[in-house]
């Protein structure tokens, strides 16, 4: 029976173990951190297909303070370089609150429980800014309630945001400018989630790495509830490691213990868990997860982490179902933190799901392929249904457009598959193009005007009279007829300006060769 730090596979952890991708910090061990300002841009995320709900406000950059007569309290990092240090005159520094109102108007979030929107206080800010400055650093500033609010998870279940007031917001993001560039250069390496340089897109490049090295074994551990379930003592002692002005850490808890306000107009108590939905709960939720990265390191494990997603690569199943005990009893006795078991899994990479991807390794050759997982074909499919309507009232041109906004941002982020998917992105243009010709079938309403219309394009008279009066009952069954098919052919849908996920993944990822020349690799 093995128990205990024990060693993934029995193997002892090499000096200057493998890194797939250069990161900050350079070995685990140690190194100098470069600063954030150093860092290439994170990538923007497309919101409808990664596993986060935080919003523009979860990737703003931790920015330094504007030189100026109350640009004051500077510290140093580890390469020498200043960055502001972490007492309330530098949250409440006029510049840094108007920066903070930047992004959470370039967020365009809703109004929180007490009803006023972001332009409303971005119109009225210069009369808040003093009032509020002073609350900060007299230390009377009190968060207002948190509103609850109810979305659906794909796969059944709902999942709570919580929507605090739009100052709230405001000071959470000026907490988390000052908070950030003195924790993310500490971050483990392999914690990729929303962290300044690096993205999806470099997890599951170290992914493929640790796959490419025969680690054919996935330990997907999910965490059940994380948001929700958080220790908030605990976090309050790791704050208080590095955060010496107890104001700050007073501000801090008294965001943490904000009062939530239901759908019905209850308001419940809040002493456990991280809100999420704020601008602060992703650097939180990080501070918390860090314990079990560094546990990991010294555990000789090759891990990915993206927020509350983890996954532990092995060589084997065996050492894969040690590994998860082993890891399952630190998470809930030392984190005080739930694994949800039913969720949880030992298996091939090809069989889970990873910040939208799954990977597969040829055992020919070697090579790792970036696949699509099911849940993402799966909402893609749901989300193409639900914007081509048969119903659809509106002209052809105008439900192109619509499409092609969301379908856009969807391959600008599925776009590292790799080339064996092309066959399956294929498919959806082929799916996407047959509800199109459904739709304008709809459009021309009865049978007598379609025959018309299909000689008109070019079909021959009996082969359209078959079909459409005879072997073809409904309109679905039309729309993938030969003479539909050839009179509503794919360059009818590309003239309207339809977007091809092939052709546009083919010039992301043409592009893609340059940026792996740069230092930091970068994926957009």
């Amino acid at each position: 029976m093995t128990t205990g730090r024990e060693k993934s596979d029995g193997r002892v952890v090499p000096e200057g173990r493998r890194k797939s991708i250069p990161t900050r910090g350079g070995d685990h061990g140690g190194g100098k951190a470069i600063t954030v300002s150093q860092q290439a841009t994170q990538l923007e995320l497309f919101a409808e297909t990664a596993d986060s709900l935080y919003g523009a406000d979860a990737g703003v950059e931790a920015g330094r303070p504007a030189s100026g007569p109350d640009a004051v309290h500077l510290s140093a990092d580890t390469t020498g370089e200043v960055v502001p240090a972490m007492v309330m005159e530098e949250v409440a520094r006029e510049g840094n609150l108007r920066k903070a109102l930047k992004n959470v108007v370039a967020n365009k979030g809703a109004p929180g429980p007490d009803g006023k929107s972001v332009e409303w206080v971005r119109d009225h800010f210069e009369a808040i800014v003093p009032k509020l400055r002073g609350e900060l650093l007299d230390g009377s500033f009190q968060p207002g309630l948190i509103r609850r609010v109810w979305i659906p998870k794909p796969h059944g279940g709902q999942r709570g945001l919580g929507i605090p007031d739009v100052i709230d917001r405001v000071v959470q993001q000026a907490v988390l400018q000052v908070l950030a560039p003195h924790y993310e250069p500490s971050f483990h390496p392999s914690s990729h989630g929303f962290i300044h340089g690096r993205s999806c897109h470099t997890a599951i490049d170290e992914a493929v790495g640790y796959v490419g090295e025969g680690r054919t074994i996935v330990v997907d551990i999910d965490l059940e509830r994380f948001f929700d379930r958080v220790n908030q003592q605990r976090l309050m002692a790791r704050l208080e490691q590095k955060v010496s002005d107890r104001r700050v850490l007073k501000l801090i808890r008294r965001m943490l213990k904000a009062g939530i306000v239901m759908p019905d107009g209850v308001v419940v108590t809040n002493d456990e868990g991280v809100p999420q939905g704020g601008p602060l709960s992703p650097l939180l939720s990080n501070i918390v997860l860090d314990e079990l990265d560094w546990e990991l390191e010294q555990r000789g494990l090759c891990f990915v982490r993206y927020a509350d997603d983890c996954n532990i690569y092995v060589r084997s199943e065996r050492a894969g179902h040690r590994v998860m005990a082993n890891i399952t009893r630190f998470i809930e006795r030392r984190l005080r933190l739930k694994v949800n078991v039913s969720k949880s899994a030992v298996a091939p990479p090809e069989d889970r799901h990873f910040v939208g991807f799954r990977l597969y390794r040829d055992p020919m050759d070697g090579s790792v392929q970036v696949l699509l997982s099911k849940r993402t074909l799966d909402r893609i499919n749901v989300k193409i249904r639900e914007m081509t309507p048969r119903s659809w009232g509106q002209s052809m041109r105008t439900c192109i457009q619509r499409l092609n906004v969301y379908l856009k941002g969807w391959i600008g982020f599925f776009w590292i598959v790799t080339d064996t998917e092309q066959r399956t992105l294929q498919r959806l243009e082929s799916h996407l193009r047959r509800r199109l010709r459904a739709i304008q079938l709809r459009h021309w309403k009865r049978k007598k005007t379609i025959y018309r219309r299909l000689i008109q394009m070019g079909c021959r008279s009996r082969t359209v009279y078959r079909y459409v009066y005879g072997d073809c009952r409904s309109t679905w069954a039309l729309s993938h007829c030969s003479p539909v098919e050839r009179a509503l052919r794919n360059q009818f849908f590309t003239e309207l300006g339809l977007v091809s996920l092939t052709e546009r993944r083919q010039d992301l990822w043409d592009h893609r060769t340059i940026a792996r020349v740069e230092p930091v690799l970068q994926f957009g």
